[in-house]
């Protein structure tokens, strides 16, 4: 071998070496190695043998730029604004929801367009309270509904006020009201709708002020040693106060919070009042007072016998507490979400003048706080469906649609599964202690699982990912996962949608919807084009 060949030759050997040598044991980030951890699963739908090609994608992404230029903004009135909260429909919720919704429907599920995704516009929202970096339902709630930040656990009050002050939420400096407040002093009918208790954070953003979320009845008013005379709970002000007494449909759960302890539901759960008053009664009564048409119904046939042309006012509690999760439901007993929308814009509509609804997915966060994937993410197909019926009901240039969350979870997608694998499944091995790790895991959360005695990692190919009721895994131990500060996404359509672009406040949400309507104190279009 002649010594320039020799030279060659070790200087390969060199660079062999090196390069299959790991730099301080850590592996080197190539192709290859994402190449050799994709995991390819038991068996999986296959996507299209067109999107191998380069004109498949050309031709995917050159229609939608096709769709995009030919959509015109819309600048006129909004006659009507339904806002659509998903409560804790983080981004990676998004991702897994649509991949659940596809592999479900036999597709590979990554490709998968929940409904309202395909809303001409989309922004990000800031979610941090004002003192606290990750928000709860109730100081968000306030942001998006009421245009102001307030304190974690506070509901339509400004940052003056701190959890359990009762005497700084009396202030009326304090308080601040809603945009369905606004709506109504425009003269527009109004709706809440929810599948958690009807006095849970979100819903009473809209018709509440609160220093304590939890001052759902008037006992949990006096467990924080405040004075329910003095300082209303959320249940009582929902029947008995302004903007509550005027919302034309209250569709939910929480039954208990309006009944007293001696008496039962529908279902034989004992109320939650200490106080002795009958909420449900007292709703009753003031329609009567008022000469209005009502209907009070406590489950679905009762919901689905009632005409929304003949009726004013609509309070309906399908459960003493949230409703059952989608998948969990008796379907016989409990309205799905959609069939909730689809009714309360029957009714609503009616009103020349036009309508603002707020419409909840609250189970979402549920399902996740449990670590509950199965049940969070069909809970955002719901919501998703819900949302559907909405854009099928209405016309785009006179309805402001706005669908978001209020705040994000500690959800993961993460690993190298191939495309198409089960979203609940195993996304691969660990190159350390050579154990499957899940696609879908959190952050904290009931789902941690004990390392072993030998001090080896939980084996999760032991379980049954596909249980519904299965939580996955969770880094930190908790009794409940924590919400994440992550911005959350804002989809729009309507009139002024194009507004909710690029990253602002939480609280710029309900500016928006009452500059297109014409509603509040700001400013709005009405202020350059002629009312109708």
């Amino acid at each position: 071998m002649s010594s320039s060949l020799a030279s060659v030759s070790v200087s390969v050997l060199l660079v062999t070496y090196i390069c299959a040598t790991p730099i301080s044991n850590k592996p080197r980030y190539t192709d290859n190695y994402h190449h050799s951890h994709i995991f390819r699963g038991a068996s999986r739908p296959a996507h299209s043998p067109d999107q191998n090609n380069a004109a498949y994608w050309r031709h995917q992404a050159q229609s939608t730029l096709r769709e995009k230029l030919a959509k015109p903004l819309l600048t006129g009135r909004a006659r009507n604004v339904i806002m659509f909260l998903g409560d804790g429909l983080s981004i990676p919720t998004l991702a897994a929801a649509r991949t659940y919704l596809g592999q479900s429907q036999g597709q590979t599920g990554e490709e998968t367009v929940l409904s309202f995704e395909a809303f001409p516009h989309t922004g990000l929202s800031k979610t941090y309270c004002v003192d606290s970096q990750v928000a709860d339902s109730a100081c968000s709630a306030t942001a998006y509904l009421s245009g102001i930040k307030a304190n974690i656990g506070t509901i339509g009050v400004t940052g003056n006020v701190k959890l359990n002050d009762c005497p700084a939420m009396l202030e009326a400096a304090n308080r601040v009201t809603s945009i369905l407040k606004w709506s109504q002093d425009a003269g527009k009918s109004t709706g809440v709708v929810t599948t958690t208790r009807i006095t849970h954070a979100s819903p009473a953003g809209a018709y509440s002020q609160t220093a304590n979320r939890n001052w759902e009845n008037d006992a949990e008013v006096k467990n924080s040693g405040q004075d329910p005379n003095k300082c209303d709970d959320i249940a009582k002000q929902l029947i008995t106060s302004l903007p509550g007494r005027n919302i034309k449909v209250i569709l939910g759960g929480g039954r208990k919070e309006f009944l007293p302890t001696n008496a039962t539901d529908e279902d034989g759960k004992r109320g939650a009042r200490t106080d002795g008053l009958d909420l449900i009664a007292e709703w009753k009564s003031d329609k009567r007072r008022r000469r209005a048409s009502f209907q009070y119904v406590w489950n679905r046939e009762q919901l689905l016998r009632v005409n929304p042309e003949r009726k004013d006012f609509v309070l309906g509690l399908f459960n003493s507490d949230h409703l059952e999760y989608h998948l969990l439901a008796n379907t016989t007993k409990e309205p799905t979400l959609e069939e909730l929308t689809r009714f309360s814009i029957r009714i609503l509509r009616k009103e020349p003048r036009g309508f603002f609804l707020f419409v909840e997915g609250g189970r979402i966060d549920h399902g996740h706080h449990d670590t509950k994937a199965h049940l969070a993410l069909d809970e955002t197909v719901e919501f998703a469906k819900a949302i559907k019926a909405a854009t099928d009901m209405t016309r785009e240039e006179e309805t402001l649609i706005v669908v978001t969350a209020d705040h994000a979870h500690t959800l993961s997608i993460s690993g190298y599964p191939a495309r198409g694998n089960d979203i609940f499944g195993i996304s691969g091995k660990s190159d350390v202690d050579k154990l499957p790790y899940s696609t879908i895991s959190y952050a904290n959360g009931p789902g941690y699982k004990q390392p072993l005695p030998n001090g080896s990692r939980y084996n999760i190919s032991q379980d049954n990912l596909a249980d519904v009721n299965y939580k996955f895994p969770a880094t930190l131990p908790l009794s409940s996962e924590t919400h994440g500060g992550d911005d959350v996404a804002v989809f729009a359509r309507g009139p002024w949608s194009h507004l909710y672009a690029g990253t602002f406040e939480q609280n710029f949400i309900p500016h928006v919807m009452a500059y297109a309507s014409c509603v509040g104190n700001g400013r709005t279009v009405c202020d350059v084009y002629r009312p109708y």
